[in-house]
Parts: structure tokens; C-alpha cells; sequence
């Protein structure tokens, strides 16, 4: 049976929600993650067509004003996305295409193709640019619409979906889209500590016995990241 927060339950996990992200800002867990991010080497290309994809990679991070991640959050995705072996990604919450060509990067290796949806027209434009100038625009559907309606129109099975656009809209990403994740997949959701999560999804990720959810690098924008269990 599903389990349900009471008033005073859901209460109980906003505050808690709040210590976690005023913990992750103390001096002492910002310089251990700084220490952690002095042991990691920047990605490095295997093959020419990664490179292209990397050098706009970091143009984009460079020059852009809209990121969707941080750098580290972006590699999580693609480590997520390779390891699982992905084939069909999909992502709420395009921007300018940073966090796609973290994914696309994974999915040049797992022969996958990656749906993403912005609202924006602007960064709609901007991202189709990079996807070209990164060389994988068949890989890539970019979708310019209402994320929440257009999402209905996918077909199972996804193996991962990344969410990171507007917050009091995840629990309803959250419904529409986990059922057509296969079991095994992933469901990544970004901005679990700042700007602070909604708390139904929290609490729908964290409750569903069919789910198993960790939060990742809640130092910086924080990553939860769901295993579909069943």
C-alpha cells in the first residue's frame, strides 16, 4: 500500500528538506565537495566525434547565460545514461542544450535518441544550434511547447527521463511519465536542494515502495536520482 504524509508529516519533511540545504551551504560541505572536485579530471574524448561535442560543450558553458546544470550534474547524466545503456532519453527542460549534449554524449555510444521539450522559443533555438554545430541533431527531437501537454503524445518504453523545469510542475512530469519508464529505468530529477523541491515529489519518490531514490551532489543544485523498481 502507498504510503501517505499526514499535515504534520509533510511539515516535518519541509523542514527537513530546509536543514538539508542549509547543511549543504555550512563552509565545512562546500570545502569537502571542492576537495572531492580537485580529484576529477576533465572528460576526455575517445573518438573525433566526441570531441566536437565536448569543444561546443564548453563554448555553450562559457558563453551562455542559461545552464540547465552545473558541470558535475551533467557528467552524473551521462554516467547514468551509458551505464543503463539507454535508448530513449527524455528531458523536461531543454534551455540552451547543455544538459542534452551530456545525455547525447551518452547516447553516441549506446546508439540511443534523446526527446526534450522547452517552453521557450528563444532557448529552443539556441539549443537546435548547439545540437547542429555538436554534429547529433538526428539524434536529437527538440519539441517547443507545454512540456505538461506535450509529453502525452510519448509511447513507452523510456529508460531515463531528466526533469528540470518548473518545479511545481514535477509531481505532475512525475505521473505522466513514470509509466511509461521500463522497470530498471531511471526517473532524474534536478534542483533537490536549490532552489528547494516541491514536496509531493519528494515525498512521491521517496514513499512509492516501487521506487528507490537516492540525492545526489545536494552541496550544489542537488540530484535525486529514482530507480523504477517495477
Amino acid at each position: 500500500m502507498k504510503k501517505t504524509f499526514e499535515p504534520g508529516r509533510r511539515a516535518a519533511l519541509g523542514a527537513a528538506l530546509a536543514l538539508g540545504t542549509a547543511a549543504a551551504t555550512l563552509p565545512s560541505a562546500t570545502a569537502q565537495a571542492q576537495r572531492y572536485r580537485t580529484l576529477e579530471r576533465a572528460p576526455m574524448d575517445n573518438t573525433a566525434e566526441e570531441k566536437r561535442v565536448l569543444a561546443v560543450m564548453v563554448e555553450v558553458y562559457r558563453n551562455h547565460r542559461y545552464l540547465s546544470v552545473p558541470e558535475e550534474d551533467g557528467r552524473l547524466l551521462r554516467i547514468l545514461t551509458e551505464s543503463i545503456g539507454a535508448k530513449h532519453v527524455v528531458e523536461v527542460g531543454t534551455s540552451t542544450g547543455y544538459s542534452g549534449l551530456w545525455i547525447l554524449l551518452a547516447l553516441m555510444r549506446t546508439g540511443g535518441r534523446l526527446t526534450t521539450y522547452e517552453i521557450d522559443r528563444g532557448r529552443h533555438e539556441l539549443a537546435r544550434q548547439n545540437f547542429e554545430r555538436a554534429g547529433l541533431p538526428r539524434q536529437a527531437t527538440l519539441v517547443l511547447g507545454d512540456a505538461h501537454t506535450e509529453i502525452t503524445k510519448l509511447k513507452d518504453p523510456l529508460d531515463l527521463v531528466f526533469i528540470d523545469a518548473d518545479k511545481e510542475g514535477y509531481p505532475d512530469y512525475l505521473q505522466k511519465l513514470a509509466p511509461l519508464v521500463r522497470p530498471g529505468g531511471l526517473i532524474v530529477a534536478h534542483n533537490m536542494a536549490s532552489p528547494p523541491p516541491d514536496p509531493r515529489y519528494v515525498e512521491a519518490v521517496t514513499t512509492n515502495p516501487a521506487y528507490d531514490t537516492v540525492f545526489l551532489n545536494m552541496h550544489s543544485a542537488g540530484v535525486g536520482v529514482t530507480l523504477k523498481k517495477r
